[in-house]
Order: C-alpha cells, then structure tokens, then sequence
C-alpha cells in the first residue's frame, strides 16, 4: 500500500517587505515529522540547484520537490505544520452547488 500525501505549510516572510505568506509542499510519507524532513529537504536541494545555476529538481516519485525558488525568502521551518492532504480538486469531493 503506498505510503499517504502529507502537506507541509511553511510560514515565509520577507525582510523587505511588509507581510507574510505560506509555501505548501505535498508528497507521500509515512508521518507528519517525515513529512517535514522531506519538504525540508526538497526546498535545499531547489536551492542549491538554483544557486549553481541549474534547474531545480521536482517530479520525483514521492511528490517532493519544488517548482520554483525565490531568493530573499524566508521560510520559518521551527512553524512548519503537516497533516493529511486534501485535494480540493478530487472527483469525489462534494459539490457546493447543483448540477
């Protein structure tokens, strides 16, 4: 059976500008504390690629990896939190509305 899809929601904030926001990673895991380690992870490894000037890593099996990179940044790792991920575009979630 594989392993379930974790989101891991890390706070990010600039130094330069007012206001924060939230970079969501997902993959599969096998709790909330692997979770993290393996978006954790998956941010260093898109960074370090950037910083040589390669392409960053994404696509893996797993789920990890990053589709983009900004510099000047700050993820807040200490606050990241992991649990289930709900898909909001699954065919089985209830609809809001008639059809």
């Amino acid at each position: 059976m594989p392993l379930p899809y974790f989101e891991v929601d890390v706070p990010i904030h600039r130094a330069d500008q007012p206001g924060e926001g939230l970079h969501v990673f997902t993959g599969r895991a096998d709790s909330p504390v692997t979770a993290v380690r393996l978006a954790h992870e998956a941010y260093e490894a898109a960074r370090a690629a950037r910083a040589a000037g390669l392409e960053i890593p994404h696509g893996h099996p797993d789920g990890w990896g990053a589709c983009g990179y900004r510099p000047g940044w700050e993820l807040d790792w200490t606050a990241a939190t992991a649990g289930p991920w709900n898909n909001p575009y699954r065919w089985t979630k209830p609809r809001s509305f008639a059809l």
